[in-house]
Order: C-alpha cells, then sequence, then structure tokens
C-alpha cells in the first residue's frame, strides 16, 4: 500500500474531529469518503495530506512518515472547500504563480490543465469575477496541473452545471488511470457509484463502514 493511516486522531477545543482513523490505499485507485457536514472528510483530508498535525496515530506515504521525513506529502494536489485563489489575477496567472513555487512544469502544462477542466487559458477575467462553476474548474486544474502522484478532492463537482460534472469525472477517471491515488470526497451519490473504486463511510470523525465501488 502506497499510503497508510494508523490509528490517526484529532481533537480542536475538546472535540473529538478525527478517532481511530486507520486506511490502507493504493496508487491508481479512487477512495470515496461519504458523510454529512462536519463528519469529518475534509478534517481527514488535511490530516493525510500534513496540512494538520494529529494528536495520535500515524501517517506513511510510501514507508515514509508523515512529519518525520517530510512536513507534507511530497506529490500532492488537493481541492478543500476554500481554494485561496487570487482574485485580481486571471486563471492563467494563478496557475502560474502555483507552478512557480515547484518549477516542475511550464506554460503549456497550465494551459492544458485549464484545458482539460473547460476553462479557456487565455480569458482575461480575474478569479474575482469568476462564478461560482468556474472557480471549481480553476480548482482542480491546480491540483492536477503537476501530475501530482496523490490527489485529494473536497466536493469536485459542487457548484457545476450537467456538462461541467462530466467533463470533472472524466478528468478524475484520467488522473486514476495514469496511476494517481485519489481521494474523493463528495454528497453526490452518482459520483461514488461512476468513480470510487472503494467507499468510506464516516460519521463523528470515525470510519463506520466499507464497501467495494464501481
Amino acid at each position: 500500500m502506497d499510503l497508510t493511516a494508523e490509528r490517526v486522531t484529532k481533537r480542536i477545543k475538546g472535540k473529538r474531529i478525527l478517532q481511530d482513523v486507520s486506511l490502507n490505499m493504493a496508487s491508481g485507485s479512487v477512495y470515496g469518503f461519504c458523510g454529512r457536514n462536519g463528519s469529518g472528510k475534509t478534517m481527514l483530508f488535511r490530516a493525510l495530506s500534513g496540512l494538520m498535525h494529529i494528536d495520535s496515530g500515524r501517517i506513511f506515504w510510501r514507508g515514509k512518515e508523515l512529519h518525520k521525513d517530510f512536513s507534507v506529502l511530497p506529490s500532492l494536489g488537493i481541492v478543500l472547500e476554500h481554494a485561496g485563489l487570487y482574485p485580481n489575477m486571471t486563471g492563467l496567472e494563478n496557475l502560474a504563480y502555483l507552478a512557480g513555487l515547484k518549477k516542475v512544469i511550464g506554460k503549456e502544462e497550465m494551459c492544458e490543465a485549464l484545458r482539460r477542466v473547460g476553462l479557456e487559458p487565455y480569458d482575461k477575467r480575474v478569479y474575482g469575477k469568476y462564478s461560482m462553476g468556474m472557480k471549481q474548474r480553476l480548482a482542480i486544474a491546480q491540483a492536477v496541473m503537476e501530475r501530482p502522484e496523490v490527489i485529494m478532492l473536497d466536493e469536485p463537482t459542487n457548484g457545476l452545471d450537467e456538462g461541467g460534472v462530466q467533463e470533472i469525472r472524466t478528468v478524475i477517471c484520467q488522473e486514476r488511470n495514469r496511476g494517481a491515488l485519489i481521494l474523493l470526497a463528495s454528497h453526490n451519490k452518482e459520483d461514488m457509484d461512476m468513480l470510487a473504486d472503494h467507499v468510506y463511510r464516516i460519521s463523528d470523525g470515525c470510519l463506520t463502514g466499507e464497501e467495494e465501488g464501481r
């Protein structure tokens, strides 16, 4: 297994956020996580990515331990609730700024990522003028543009029209086929039915069940 969690627990202000979560996940698969708002899905993604420290337990990526061998997963694309992109930059300018942090891709790859999610690379509109659906598309473009080994998507089809939903599902399938390990949180049952190889149910920070997906 590539990404492993062992009895991961986290409390915030005395409230249980994650409790004894254990997972074994392999590359080239989509792992779906279902649960109500506040059930712990987003916090689990934050913990597994390294964006949040845990109180106890351990997380491993290919045999190396998170927060000991590295602070965040070394090859990660992630979409959480608030993307934090720059409102006065265009979509391409936002991607160029983010890509400049690692310097592993060029303009061609950024433009390709935008086209894959249905955005025009040279659209002059700034992010602050985007519709909700366009913002969601751009968030997904930044998550996949560097071809990361791990992709975490929190409600990736939220706010999209039917055409946008199909485009993003296609991107997720392409990334799985490329060999990425994908974690998907969604309220959309169709997303789970069509995309997830394994489905976990989460409630009050605990995994309550696992079932086979598609």
